[in-house]
């Protein structure tokens, strides 16, 4: 189910206080904007406009995956980018090649 439309796009308090520190600093010419890496296990955050250009590491109860937030992730959460399942095959015939 999707969010209530009146309602506005959810980012943790924590994240969004990250983020807008980095952006701050990058402004400034302080900080480097592309070095910095935010560590963060809130998966149910929003990705907003002002994160385009960072690099997150999202926790996906493993282990964090590092992703580089681009244009056409807004809008999605930052879980979608980070999978917490491994595909490893479908059991039965594996096809060997004969000799």
């Amino acid at each position: 189910m999707s969010r209530s439309a009146w309602k506005p796009p959810f980012c943790h308090l924590n994240l969004f206080n990250k983020v807008s520190k980095i952006v701050k600093e990058s402004s400034n010419g302080i900080g480097e904007r592309n070095n910095t890496i935010i560590k963060t296990r809130s998966r149910r955050s929003t990705i907003l406009p002002n994160f385009v250009g960072l690099w997150f590491n999202v926790y996906n109860g493993k282990k964090y995956i590092p992703v580089l937030i681009d244009s056409n992730m807004v809008g999605h959460k930052l879980g979608e980018f980070s999978p917490t399942r491994t595909f490893k095959g479908h059991s039965g015939d594996k096809k060997v090649i004969k000799k």
